[in-house]
C-alpha cells in the first residue's frame, strides 16, 4: 500500500449542513473511526498512526466531527452535533451498517447511536472515557486541565494537558504541541471549545443532567445489541479505568483489555497492542 498522507487520504461530502471532511485509506468492510475532544483534537491526528494496519483489512473512514476545525462547523453544541453528523456521513456514503471505533467522546457518540439504533454498528470498540466514575473523583485530572486551557489557552496550559493524555511524556514532542497549539488557537475553534469545556458550559451541562427527565447514556448501556470491544489505558488519568465498570457489567456482549503503561490515549502510546486486539475483535467470525 502507498503512504498514507494527510493529503491523499482527506475527502470532502458535501451535505445540508455544510461539508464533512474525513479521511479514507483501504478496501472491505466499512470501519467507521470517530475521533476525541480537546484542544487540536482531529479524526487525522487521532488514527494516522493506525490508519495503515486497518486499511489492509477495512475501508477505513475517519469521520472529522463538525465544530472541531476541519469539518464545517454547524449551530449545535459539538457533542449534540456529532451524533447527527454521523448520521449525515453515512446516509451520504450510502452505508447501513458499519464497525465503529470511538475514542472518548467519539465512543460516547457511537454509544448513543448503539442504544438509539441498535442495527447501526456491527461490532463496536471505544477507547476509554464510556461510563461513569465509580471510585475515583469526577471531574479527573485530564479534564480539570482541559478546562484551564480552555478558560486561559496559553502553551504552558496545552503542555500539561497534553502530559495528562500519557503514561510516557516522551510521546509529547515539539511537533505535536505546535501542531495542536495551531489548530486548537484558531479563534473559531476556541470559540467551539469553550461552548464545550469552559468550566461556565460544563458547570451548566452539569446542573442541566441533574434536572433531566432523560437517563444519561451510561445508564442505557443494556440497550446495546452489538459485540463490543472497551479498551483502556491502565494509567489514564483523563477517565480513570474505574469507569470501565459499569459498561463491563452492563453491556450484553461487552468485553474489556486494559494496557499497563498507557494513559488515556491507547491507540498511540499501546498501537501494536491495541491494534492487534482491535483486529482479533473485528475479525472474529460471528458467533451463533
Amino acid at each position: 500500500m502507498a503512504d498514507l498522507t494527510y493529503e491523499n487520504t482527506l475527502r470532502e461530502l458535501h451535505t445540508d449542513e455544510g461539508v464533512l471532511r474525513y479521511h479514507e485509506a483501504g478496501d472491505g468492510p466499512p470501519l467507521l473511526l470517530l475521533h476525541g475532544s480537546g484542544p487540536g483534537v482531529s479524526g487525522w491526528r487521532d488514527y494516522r498512526g493506525n490508519l495503515a494496519v486497518f486499511a489492509e483489512h477495512f475501508r477505513c473512514l475517519a469521520l472529522e466531527f463538525p465544530g472541531f476545525g476541519v469539518s464545517d462547523p454547524t449551530d449545535q453544541h459539538p457533542m449534540m452535533a456529532a451524533p447527527a453528523s454521523v448520521l449525515r456521513f453515512l446516509a451520504g456514503l450510502g452505508l447501513e451498517q458499519v464497525d465503529v471505533i470511538g475514542n472518548s467522546m467519539g465512543g460516547i457518540v457511537a454509544a448513543n447511536l448503539a442504544i438509539a439504533q441498535p442495527n447501526l454498528f456491527r461490532r463496536i470498540v471505544t477507547i476509554g472515557g464510556v461510563g461513569r466514575n465509580i471510585f475515583s473523583p469526577g471531574p479527573g485530572e485530564g479534564i480539570n486541565l482541559l478546562m484551564d486551557f480552555t478558560d486561559n489557552p496559553t502553551r504552558e496550559a496545552l503542555i500539561a494537558w497534553l502530559h495528562s493524555m500519557v503514561y510516557d511524556r516522551g510521546i509529547i514532542t515539539e511537533e505535536m504541541v505546535e501542531e495542536r497549539w495551531a489548530l486548537a488557537t484558531d479563534p473559531k475553534t476556541l470559540e467551539s471549545a469553550r461552548r464545550m469545556y469552559s468550566r461556565r458550559a460544563m458547570t451548566a451541562t452539569a446542573a442541566a443532567a441533574a434536572t433531566s427527565n432523560q437517563p444519561p447514556y451510561w445508564a442505557m448501556l443494556h440497550k446495546i445489541t452489538a459485540p463490543t470491544l472497551i479498551t483502556w489505558g491502565r494509567d489514564d488519568r483523563v477517565s480513570p479505568v474505574d469507569m470501565a465498570l459499569l459498561p463491563l457489567r452492563t453491556l450484553p456482549r461487552g468485553e474489556i483489555h486494559i494496557f499497563p503503561n498507557c494513559g488515556h490515549w491507547v491507540m498511540i502510546e499501546q498501537k501494536a497492542a491495541w491494534e492487534s486486539a482491535v483486529l482479533a475483535f473485528l475479525t472474529r467470525p460471528d458467533s451463533e
